[in-house]
């Protein structure tokens, strides 16, 4: 042990003094986020903490990764309504992070249509929705919360939310680009409709999916979604689908074994979870590799001419916690929007008498959406496990220490 010696901090937290050995540090370097806000509230905010200084920012590629979340066939007449007022509270100057909190406001543009239905007066009992809606947060949030207007829960509940994640996904992204780390997302099923299977998309085919409408790499399930779509539309309902992320370019060992919440495959599936609507999550070829033998499930190791390699990549990318040098990649299940045209029964929370349940605009399908929201996800668990593991205090500590790194693998 050591009694009143201070070392410099290395990359992964710990105290390094001049004989290279490693003591166990006083913190790890990590990025954490917070959003605030409400749906037909004034705005949304992000506050991202933990970033290095020296992070490229553009405002203009913020807007258009924003943009990108209100792309997709299905999607209602609030997109048309929607423009993403950006404002830079703080962390940013002159096109780079500070290494301070960045935080970001989303104004709302219909705020003030809003105003007075946002804000009854006391006792105004014809503002209040008292009747929730069957597969939101309505009902377990009312009782948890105590409060006979579902407008307490829906409205932070929402997944208008997904936009201040947005800008989350934007700045774990710039981190990512410093390491050569790509991430791209894609839409293989809407309804019963899936895309014929084949080579996943790359970070340069993002231009093309995004061009689709319903955000599809291969093209020839394209129309049958679309028609899928229309048909749930003119049956005044909806739609879910599954959406697979695609992370390109990191080394291997990202993550952890020796702790669980540092498994990044447990991570990955936390994060994703956490969106609105995601109801399952796989890893790799997850759920069809547990109806098969061991024999034929397992990505078999290969070392030639100094390179490690494996024969498949069944296992997405990760094995016991970590990344393997492989693409990661992750699926996530989206069920059908539960605000329908349609409503569902329901009960008041007042009366306890039968009643439908309340009906608001919606989308008839948000997959393609989805995608794009899930692609944020997890460019941030990404961005921070690198961060914990190569992060300083600077875009240049970061670049540096993952170099020596990625040296190091390469005298393995």
């Amino acid at each position: 042990m050591c009694f009143g010696i201070r070392f410099p901090q290395s990359a992964r937290g710990y105290l390094i003094p001049e004989s290279g050995r490693r003591f166990p540090g006083t913190f790890l370097v990590m990025i954490r986020f917070l959003t605030a806000g409400e749906s037909h509230g004034p705005g949304l905010v992000a506050i991202v903490e933990g970033l290095p200084a020296d992070l490229p920012f553009s405002s203009d590629d913020l807007a258009a990764e924003l943009a990108r979340r209100r792309l997709g066939y299905g999607r209602g007449n609030r997109m048309k309504l929607e423009k993403d007022e950006l404002e830079i509270l703080a962390g940013v100057r002159h096109g780079f992070t500070l290494g301070s909190p960045v935080s970001i406001l989303i104004r709302n543009t219909e705020w003030p249509r809003w105003a007075e239905e946002m804000s009854p007066e006391p006792g105004d009992s014809k503002r209040k929705m008292t009747t929730p809606r069957p597969g939101h947060a309505d009902l377990a949030g009312m009782l948890k919360y105590d409060t006979h207007d579902a407008r307490d829960i829906l409205e932070r509940s929402s997944a208008r939310e997904t936009a201040a994640r947005t800008i989350v996904g934007y700045l774990s992204k710039q981190l990512l680009l410093q390491a050569g780390v790509e991430v791209v997302s894609h839409v293989v099923a809407i309804g019963s409709v899936e895309t014929p299977t084949g080579s996943p998309p790359k970070p340069e085919d993002r231009p093309a999916i995004d061009a689709s409408p319903v955000r599809v790499f291969n093209s020839a399930g394209e129309e049958a979604m679309i028609a899928e779509i229309e048909a749930a539309k003119s049956d005044r309902d909806t739609l879910g689908g599954v959406v697979e992320v695609i992370a390109y370019g990191l080394p291997p060992g990202i993550g952890s074994h020796v702790h669980w919440d540092r498994r990044l495959d447990a991570r990955l599936a936390g994060a994703l979870m956490s969106i609105q609507a995601i109801k399952a999550v796989e890893i790799g070829d997850g759920f069809s590799t547990a109806r098969e033998r061991g024999s034929t499930s397992h990505d078999e190791i290969f070392y030639s001419e100094g390179e490690w390699s494996r024969n498949q990549d069944r296992a997405g990318g990760t094995e016991g916690g970590m990344t393997t040098g492989q693409p990661v990649r992750v699926r996530s299940s989206m069920k059908p929007i539960a605000t329908l045209m349609r409503p569902l029964a329901s009960v008041d929370v007042t009366t306890k008498e039968p009643e439908v349940a309340f009906r608001e605009r919606s989308d008839t399908c948000a997959v393609p959406a989805a995608a794009v929201v899930a692609e944020q996800m997890v460019a941030f668990v990404l961005a921070d496990e690198m961060q914990r593991s190569f992060g300083g205090d600077t875009v240049g500590d970061f670049v540096r220490n993952l170099d020596a790194y990625r040296a190091r693998l390469d005298s393995f």
